[in-house]
């Protein structure tokens, strides 16, 4: 049996094939039937895999208590692609964005000074990239505020860091159980214990 009709393709299936010097941010909105949530990592296509219940309900927490807390004048947004520079267009988890960085309906991407808050939901197969890759590229671009969130015990727990302009480098500020309570991009309180419950 071939590969393709393995994992339920047809043998005529064609694989996008990179380019000379890897694809680039634009590619993502021209490339036909990428697998949604399709991420562009130094010129790179990554792929998703299929989301735990614990990545979906931990994003789903964080982003209606960033909405439910925001100011007027910022929004909280699922799965938007952030277009930190030709080769790379990573998407993180949530977004903490102003409403003035709204282009319309057909809007598929962020500039990384929009981006207050970057958050990534650590997944099985995104360690590397949610602990180093991303975290690193989101500093380098200027994204304030950025969350990893990891799993211990089927609970969230939240690894809170804050840009050094001078360093272009995240500082860890706090790590955050049970409860989490910054100042920062805006007051924020957060029943982490609250995961799958119905609000």
């Amino acid at each position: 049996m071939s590969a393709a009709r393995e994992y339920g393709l047809d043998d005529q299936y064609e694989w996008a094939r990179p380019p000379a010097g890897g694809w680039t941010a634009d590619d993502l909105d021209r490339l036909p039937n990428l697998p949604p949530h399709t991420e562009l990592i130094d010129g790179s296509l990554v792929f998703m895999s299929p989301q735990t219940r614990f990545h979906t309900l931990t994003m789903r927490l964080l982003e209606q208590s960033l909405l439910e807390q925001a100011p007027d004048h910022l929004e909280a947004i699922r799965e938007m692609t952030i277009k930190l520079d030709k080769y790379n267009r990573p998407e993180p988890d949530v977004l903490v964005v102003p409403v003035a960085a709204d282009t319309g309906p057909q809007q598929t991407w962020f500039k990384p000074e929009d981006v207050l808050l970057a958050v990534e939901v650590v997944s099985q197969d995104s360690v590397a990239r949610d602990r180093q890759v991303k975290p690193r590229k989101y500093a380098e671009a200027g994204v304030p505020h950025f969350w990893r969130v990891e799993q211990d015990g089927g609970m969230p727990v939240v690894y809170v860091y804050e840009l050094d302009p001078a360093t272009k480098s995240y500082g860890q500020s706090g790590i955050y159980r049970d409860e989490l309570k910054v100042g920062l991009p805006f007051p924020i309180v957060i029943d982490l214990t609250a995961i799958g419950r119905r609000r």
